[in-house]
């Protein structure tokens, strides 16, 4: 912690005692102890855990005039990083995180240090915008100067000249060749990142590196054209895949352990124009509680995801583009009711996250383990609730629909725009509009969006944004105050303001190095619906997918582009992002 003179000593006495954080007592009591140990007031305030470190560094910047910053969980971007060589940010435990306004941002312990400051600005050569921090937020920056993105570039010069050099490129792809470690870096980078996807993609001169952070690709460098062979090939040896297959897709995955956090990753490799392209799916089974609440149902459509789990037989499917969560959200639902009583069985590919008291099967079709013949085996196997991972073909339709039949719950998953689409796709795989009506009980429609990040700031709607709130879930809002307690059982949401209002307060995140414009971490929008008589009637006429949208929607189906909007009013995410991403959906 940076040094304190006594005037800012007594201002923070008085403001942890009028905030109520520290009793004025402990305060005092704290004081005679630390004189009698020579020990300085708030180290032994923070050792004997009577005050958040955090918290406590919080107040102090707030007492002294800077602006704090919390880094925990925080990515600084490498370029940002290489302005402030590695020694000098440890020596003075001040570290980059963004430019701002032709100024350069920099947190500090000590921020008040006046000569460090202007050192610091002279060997940097711009001005700076000073945080502060502490020393676990810096540290955990500090920690990212070994994640030096500049170690890709060094690896690709040694494989250029490897490559020359040698007439075999086998030297290039071992376990401890250069490649490896760019490889290695390249990984940690993203995991640290919270990246949900790794894109390796050659293009005519160059091979460009990007990832996909809370939905959203950017790219993070570019590499010289020839290491593609060495690390294309490097990533198919981890993966057993066929290092000489240049012509067609393959998948395969493999585990690296980063930072102590084991990450699964599922490879995907396709032939393109200048070379291959690789995608990587990241698959963090530390950061995943499979709990519906946190991941955002909410009100009607929790209590309809419950209603039809509880049945003993019919299909519950999810419905979605790729990457919206569909995967996730059966493995919450096998996770609501995983029993010793009840056996489940899953077919999967690749098989994401391992879960205790669950047999997953893995599909493999180069040995003929597909899912609609893995499907017939399962059946054999007295199963009371079986997954499927994705409905593909009309063979594994068939398959699934004939074990909701016989007496089995069947999860599984469709790409389809919207719930209401999901059943003319099975109409159009050749399954009969009866089978469909008779064994589908709930359906769910998904996307996901940022989450506005903590540090927000709160602002009145336009009168445009207020229109379109009002046009969109007017009607699911309270007209009166007495009202809102009613509604907010219903809806699900912790509030809700009134329908009729001038304006509406929302959330906007801040745009900070640690949350890039404002977001951090992602939430879903789900729309569920529960099929009743009056849908399976279209179903056995074969409705339009609009008729069964409006019929589940005078039925009470809260839309994704509905809950979306509720989300915003509720803080969690903004009108932007839920016309972004659900524009397409009603």
């Amino acid at each position: 912690m940076a040094l304190l003179t006594d005037d800012i000593q007594e201002k923070l006495i008085k403001l942890l005692i009028e905030e109520g954080l520290v009793e004025s007592s402990v305060i005092q009591d704290a004081t005679r102890r630390a004189e009698a140990s020579n020990k300085p007031l708030f180290s032994l305030l923070t050792d004997e855990q009577i005050l958040d470190n955090e918290l406590l560094v919080h107040a102090v910047a707030q007492v002294s005039g800077v602006p704090y910053v919390n880094l925990s969980g925080s990515v600084v971007d490498q370029d940002i990083l290489s302005l402030l060589p590695a020694d000098v940010a440890e020596r003075f435990m001040a570290v980059p995180l963004a430019e701002m306004q032709n100024r350069l941002a920099v947190a500090m312990i000590d921020a008040n240090n006046v000569q460090a400051v202007d050192y610091l600005s002279n060997r940097i050569q711009r001005p700076l915008k000073v945080f502060m921090a502490s020393e676990e937020s810096i540290r955990h920056v500090l920690d990212q100067y070994k994640t030096d993105l500049s170690t890709v570039d060094a690896a690709a010069q040694a494989t250029q000249e490897e490559s020359a050099s040698e007439s075999s490129s086998i030297k290039t792809i071992v376990q401890d060749s250069p490649i490896s470690r760019a490889l290695s870096t390249i990984l940690e980078y993203a995991v640290k990142s919270q990246a949900s996807d790794i894109h390796i993609e050659p293009l005519e001169k160059a091979l460009k590196i990007r990832c996909r952070v809370d939905g959203v690709l950017r790219e993070i460098m570019q590499l010289p054209k020839s290491i593609e062979p060495a690390l294309v090939s490097r990533i198919k040896i981890l993966s057993n895949l066929k290092i000489d297959e240049h012509r067609i897709p393959q998948d395969g995955q493999f585990a690296v352990n980063v930072s102590g956090k084991e990450v699964d990753l599922r490879i995907a490799i396709s032939p393109v124009v200048w070379g291959e392209q690789v995608v990587i799916r990241l698959l963090d089974k530390s950061g995943n509680s499979f709990n519906l609440e946190d991941m955002g149902y909410a009100g009607r459509a929790l209590r309809a995801i419950r209603k039809g789990i509880r049945r003993p037989n019919g299909m519950i499917l999810t419905s979605g583009p790729t990457g919206s969560g569909k995967s996730t959200s059966l493995y919450a639902l096998i996770k609501e009711i995983k029993d010793d009583t009840v056996n489940i069985v899953t077919l999967e590919d690749p098989v994401e996250y391992k879960m205790d008291g669950v047999n997953q099967i893995q599909v493999n079709a180069d040995v003929g383990l597909t899912f609609a013949s893995g499907l017939r085996s399962i059946l054999r196997q007295d199963p009371d609730v079986v997954m499927v991972g994705e409905i593909r073909d009309s063979e594994t339709a068939n398959l699934a629909v004939q074990a909701a039949l016989t007496g089995h719950l069947v999860f599984s998953t469709l790409h389809t725009n919207s719930a209401s689409g999901v059943l003319p796709r099975l109409l159009d795989m050749g399954i009969e509009p009866f089978l469909i009506a008779s064994t589908v009980n709930t359906i769910i429609g998904q996307r996901l969006v940022r989450r506005v990040a903590k540090q927000r700031d709160l602002y009145q709607s336009s009168p445009l944004e207020t229109q379109t709130i009002q046009n969109t879930v007017g009607h699911l809002l309270p007209k009166a105050k007495e009202q809102v307690p009613m509604f907010v059982q219903d809806l699900g949401y912790d509030s809700l303001p009134i329908a009729n209002q001038s304006s509406f307060v929302l959330a906007k995140g801040r745009d900070t190095p640690q949350t890039p414009r404002g977001y951090s971490g992602r939430a879903g929008l789900y729309e569920v619906m529960d099929v009743t008589e009056e849908i399976q009637d279209l179903i056995v006429k074969r409705a339009t997918t609009a008729e069964i949208q409006r019929m589940a929607i005078q039925q009470g189906m809260i839309t994704m582009r509905q809950d979306g909007y509720l989300k915003a009013l509720n803080g969690i995410t903004t009108l932007e992002e839920v016309n972004r991403v659900a524009a397409d959906t009603a």
